[in-house]
């Protein structure tokens, strides 16, 4: 007798061992919960930095040689009475420098008045001025640091209003709104799943059962994570992603293996033969979906960014939890309740479907190019896309970092904070003189602070700190930019500094060469995990179909689905539209890391709906041999349980638009427009026009790929059921 597919096999074991196998669950599950309970306090969100880029060296060179970096704690003091040169308003703010630069953790602080009256420092109206701190260390214990010292020199003293601002205060709270949004969420979406599910079944135990294969993946995932945190930095975002992703992949597989499990039962099959053939059939389609997605999340791995890879470490844990949910648990449950699972009243056939993929196979092309007409119009947007670098605005209007920052922009000409520093090792301070006046004549910089004095224009000014640029036999300045330069073209400006011939060799660092850096180290790997991506789900797609055509098409479609969804990112977040509906602050740009995380999630999650339908199409091709009747009839099947798993998915992500942070809104947002339209549009009506143009064609490779699918594909006999052996569930 030939050797048992592996699925089956499975799905004999979990029918023959469900109590075990249930128990087992259920521990696991604790485990995980408890584990995954302190995973938020575990996770952070890591800085803006790009390992072995000039900004980085130049970072590390500050450090050991210098002593110094980029501040980031920042306090805006103004004064209750008079200007910030008042004698009594110098003497404070004195006093509150050192108090500061005093206090465990703070390696410098310098301020308006320490630092020579530098204008830099100084508000326009000259009632506000601005204190600097640099809190070292690594990422999570610096922050803590720096919000114990926000929160305690922040408020009322004799002569100012006390407000704390900065790069990681900025940070902290949107890493702090991110997990009470993750709270949030779970509140709304875990009901909310539950009620649609409660619908869709018409059985209230298959609802929970669902749900919980969802928490089992969701708990698994935030464990996990907090396995990899102790090793690595992981970003608090990750645990949104576990969530939604937990919750839908969780409903996707579930949906498929249930709906084949009541489909085997409708036709008089024994409760143990219907999970077997569950697993062996629906199973098989949930395996390919799982590792299309995996293959498509992992590829964020490739990026030498800790925040993108964070997302990539999520989805390989959600995927493979949601397997072991789907393809063990699910099946045992499935076994144990046996005909209770069973549909209540007749079958749904899904009519709908069948009647809309026939009607737009009678007319591919008048059908299909208004379809592919309204995706390309609402991608249009698309075409105006304008990347920037993150800011305070990302935060809701009502928190302190915020508040700070958008005073600081209103009353400030230049930022200090964002300042370039250009770093010599080993130089003569003297030759940079001549260096810091070229420096300060490029657009863009409004002061540039050196050993040799301070500049502006090309033209020296007084104040400045000279003595604080030099040691251990190098030296460095700083070159501040306007206001204006910080809502440009940020890298332009970053590499016209850098093109300004040095008397030495010069690093330039500091946070909007970070930035720069961080982003150009991103763009430089875009071409590499592009092709990681479409090359592995094209092959996994070929190894399910063994054809050539419907992995190409699949691609195509898919960035059809992602095109739309950017196009909507730019209509909305870029140019504002719906800002006011939305709460959030339109910038004119996009943070460049979100869409490329949002394209790998998305494409995941559109292969994952491509290899639910044409995994029934081909099944059903097999079955008849007519590829024209295979297409509607396994929409029929498939596409009602696509759809509803879209409803699901889109409501979970929908929800998080109604967050704090502009980050979660895109996600939120951007996520469920596209998979809706990729469920119902996409696959509703491109799919089938472009099967039923290509005919037989779509089922066809060439003789060599044809063979390397025989040895490694995934091949049924057509119409060929497995010879039935009764699994025992008494």
């Amino acid at each position: 007798m030939p050797r048992q597919p592996a699925l089956e096999r499975l799905g004999r074991f979990t029918v023959r061992r469900r109590r075990w196998v249930l128990l087992a669950a259920v521990l696991l599950t604790v485990v995980a919960a408890v584990l995954g309970a302190g995973a938020l306090s575990a996770l952070s969100l890591s800085r803006i930095d790009a390992p072995g880029s000039a900004s980085d060296r130049a970072a590390e060179v500050l450090d050991q040689q210098f002593h110094t970096g980029t501040p980031n704690l920042v306090f805006l003091l103004t004064s209750k009475q008079g200007t910030v040169d008042d004698p009594a308003a110098r003497a404070e703010g004195i006093r509150f420098t050192e108090l500061l630069a005093a206090q465990p953790g703070v390696a410098e602080a310098g301020s308006y008045w320490s630092r020579g009256d530098s204008p830099a420092l100084r508000g326009n109206d000259s009632r506000q001025a601005l204190v600097l701190a640099r809190v070292p260390g690594e990422v999570n214990e610096a922050r803590a640091r720096v919000g114990e010292l926000a929160a305690r020199f922040s408020g009322e003293s004799a002569g100012f209003r006390i407000e704390a601002g900065g790069q990681d205060v900025v940070f902290r709270e949107i890493g702090a709104q991110a997990r009470t949004d993750f709270l949030r969420a779970e509140i709304i979406v875990i009901p909310l799943v539950l009620v649609l599910l409660m619908l869709l079944y018409r059985r209230i135990t298959l609802a929970f059962l669902t749900l919980g294969i969802g928490v089992f993946a969701i708990v698994g995932t935030l464990s996990l994570l907090r396995g990899v945190a102790v090793f690595t930095d992981v970003s608090t975002f990750a645990a949104n992603i576990a969530l939604v992703m937990g919750l839908a992949l969780g409903v996707d597989y579930c949906l498929f293996v249930i709906a084949r499990f009541r489909e085997e039962l409708g036709r008089g099959a024994e409760v143990g033969d219907a999970v077997v053939t569950a697993v062996r059939t629906a199973g098989r389609t949930v395996l390919f979906s799982g590792i299309t997605v995996a293959a498509s999340l992992l590829a964020l791995l490739l990026f030498p960014l800790s925040f993108l890879r964070s997302f990539g470490y999520a989805g390989a844990f959600v995927v493979f939890t949601a397997l072991i949910g789907a393809l063990v648990i699910l099946p045992a449950a499935l076994a144990t309740l046996g005909h209770r699972a069973a549909r209540r009243g007749p079958a749904r056939a899904g009519t709908f479907w069948f009647r809309l993929s026939s009607a737009v196979m009678r007319r591919p092309v008048l059908t299909g190019g208004a379809a592919l007409l309204l995706v390309l119009l609402i991608a249009a947007p698309v075409l105006g896309l304008r990347f920037g670098l993150p800011d305070a605005r990302i935060l809701p209007a009502e928190a302190s970092g915020r508040i700070t920052a958008e005073q600081v922009r209103q009353n400030f000409g230049q930022e200090e904070s964002d300042a370039l520093y250009l770093v010599a090792p080993v130089a003569d301070p003297g030759a940079f003189a001549d260096y810091a006046r070229r420096v300060s004549e490029v657009p863009g910089v409004a002061q540039v602070d050196s050993a040799a004095g301070s500049f502006r224009n090309g033209q020296s000014i007084p104040g400045g700190d000279p003595e604080r640029f030099t040691r251990g036999g190098g030296t460095y300045l700083t070159a501040i930019p306007a206001q204006s330069t910080l809502e440009g073209d940020v890298p332009a400006w970053v590499a016209d500094v850098r093109a300004v011939p040095a008397p030495a060799t010069v690093l330039v660092g500091g946070s909007p060469a970070e930035m720069t850096d961080w982003r150009a180290s991103m763009t430089e790997r875009i071409p590499l995990v592009l092709a990681v991506i479409l090359l592995l789900t094209f092959a996994v797609l070929f190894l399910l179909t063994g054809s050539v055509l419907l992995p190409l098409k699949a691609t195509v479609l898919n960035l059809l689905s992602i095109g739309l969804m950017f196009g909507v990112l730019v209509w909305v977040f870029q140019d504002g539209n719906l800002a006011g509906a939305l709460g959030f602050t339109a910038t004119g740009t996009l943070e460049s890391s979100m869409p490329m995380l949002m394209f790998c999630v998305v494409y995941g999650l559109s292969m994952d709906y491509e290899v639910f339908i044409v995994s029934r199409i081909r099944e059903e091709f097999l079955r008849t041999g007519d590829s024209a009747a295979a297409v509607p009839l396994g929409l029929q099947r498939s596409a009602p349980l696509a759809t509803a798993a879209a409803a699901v998915l889109a409501a979970s992500f929908a929800v998080y638009t109604t967050g704090g942070v502009v980050y979660l809104k895109m996600i939120g947002l951007g996520m469920a427009v596209a998979v809706l339209a990729d469920a119902t549009l996409i696959r509703g009506v491109l799919l089938p026009s472009l099967m039923r143009l290509a005919g037989r064609a779509n089922w066809w490779a060439p003789p060599a790929l044809r063979r390397v699918h025989r040895r490694f594909g995934v091949e049924e006999a057509p119409g060929a059921p497995p010879v039935p052996q009764r699994v025992p569930v008494g």
